[in-house]
């Protein structure tokens, strides 16, 4: 019996559909994984070398939170066309699920994975306008090679993800090859992660507070509440190790709302000054932030106008609609809210125009490098400027010496935080720390 020819259309159609992303027609995860198979038994039986190329769109859940997923459709079918049309004739391009993308890629190598990676990172960097919006989105890539990271698929793949991780650390819109420390720093960042998990329950953290002074009359007028982790055999863990760690697997909301409780309870007994908490940007994206600060001052008896809450430019972007309406929600209940490390990011001013922050705080980078660098010294005086036409003080980080005081003091800041006036210091200690303060300025 013959098959009629719409027949076996059909059935070629079904075969196509099941190795082949609808979105994009690329092939799916299941033919790149026979590609691959194939691509590595040359390697083997013949020699050369094949780099497994792993994209991953940077910022892309922004964009379809903001304009919608026919948009993020769009925006997916561009990138896939970006990719088909850089690559070679007989490299491989895959859509492996949501904005994961995957080439695989003969030739010299690594010259040419790097090659194209720095060209797509480039490319994809700078994308048209969607709904006549201009959109910030950029690529992130992790590179392996076949035979000289191994010729197992499923151990290339592992090594060409851990190198995207990387990429990703290093500030997004970034490609990296695979490096074997990588592996053992995965599996370092995996004991902490375990570790991570149980300290909140084992009480292993606790709060210190600096002091921050107002610079007209030295006077202190608060103090930002930092946290630390006691580790019991690993001995105090640097939060630049263990924040990102916490803010990639979720466990920032339960550790920053146990911050703010902790540090609304602990100024409740202090004398009329603010105490100031960070926020990460992933307690915006956790419903019910503004709840669950009216319950931590409820619950100290804090009044709302000493709490300040500190957000980075990072929060504003990953979606600033819907993180200023929360601010506003903050800004009701009369809690002052203050722009952190400012300066660093990249869209700084626009945020400044849709929210009347109180404080903006300069990254201690700018302050730590006044006395070598004239770039630093006029970065200052614009934000002092820019605070003071604006009616918003502005806070110097990170201040340790005498002439780095006199520095901000000329540049115009309204305010300091650093080691010249105190170190981060336990609760137990803020009483001492507020008589010294206060007897400094009696004497000054």
């Amino acid at each position: 019996m013959r098959t009629s020819p719409s027949a076996t259309n059909a059935q070629a159609r079904v075969a196509h559909m099941a190795r082949h992303d609808s979105l994009t027609d690329l092939p799916n995860r299941t033919l790149f994984r026979e590609k691959m198979g194939e691509g590595l038994n040359q390697v083997a039986i013949a020699g050369g070398a094949m780099a497994v190329l792993c994209f991953d769109l940077d910022n892309f859940k922004t964009v379809n939170d903001r304009l919608g997923h026919a948009a993020g459709d769009r925006l997916l079918r561009w990138v896939a066309a970006r990719l088909k049309e850089n690559v070679g004739e007989h490299d491989t391009v895959a859509r492996l699920g949501g904005d994961e993308f995957a080439v695989l890629q003969r030739g010299p190598q690594p010259q040419s994975a790097e090659k194209l990676a720095r060209r797509l990172v480039e490319i994809i960097g700078h994308p048209p306008p969607l709904e006549s919006q201009s959109i910030h989105v950029g690529v992130s890539v992790g590179i392996a090679i076949a035979p000289d990271h191994g010729l197992d698929a499923d151990e290339l793949m592992k090594c060409a993800d851990l190198a995207l991780y990387q990429a990703k650390a290093r500030g997004r819109g970034a490609y990296q090859l695979f490096e074997p420390e990588m592996e053992e720093e995965a599996r370092s960042r995996h004991a902490l992660e375990h570790d991570l998990r149980g300290a909140l329950e084992a009480r292993e953290f606790h709060l210190v507070f600096q002091p921050q002074v107002r610079l007209e009359s030295s006077e202190l007028t608060g103090f930002e509440a930092l946290l630390r982790w006691k580790h019991p055999s690993r001995g105090f863990v640097s939060p630049a190790e263990f924040i990102p760690i916490a803010e990639e697997n979720g466990l920032i909301v339960p550790i920053g709302e146990w911050v703010l409780r902790t540090a609304c309870a602990t100024a409740a007994s202090w004398p009329d000054v603010t105490v100031a908490v960070n926020l990460s940007p992933v307690q915006f994206r956790a419903r019910g932030l503004a709840a669950m600060v009216t319950s931590a001052l409820a619950e100290a008896g804090l009044p709302p106008q000493r709490l300040e809450l500190e957000v980075t430019e990072t929060a504003l972007l990953d979606d600033s609609e819907a993180t200023i309406e929360i601010l506003h929600q903050l800004r009701a209940l009369g809690v002052r809210v203050s722009l952190d490390d400012f300066g660093v990011g990249y869209s700084s001013l626009s945020y400044l125009r849709k929210f009347p922050f109180d404080r903006i705080k300069i990254d201690r980078s700018f302050v730590g490098t006044l006395g070598e660098s004239p770039e630093s010294v006029a970065i200052v005086r614009t934000i002092a400027s820019l605070g003071s036409v604006l009616g918003v003080e502005t806070t110097a980080e990170g201040v340790e010496t005498e002439e780095q005081l006199d520095f901000v003091r000329e540049c115009g800041c309204t305010a300091v935080q650093g080691y010249y006036f105190g170190r981060p210091c336990p609760a137990a200690e803020v009483a001492r720390t507020i008589e010294t303060l206060n007897a400094v300025r009696r004497v000054a």
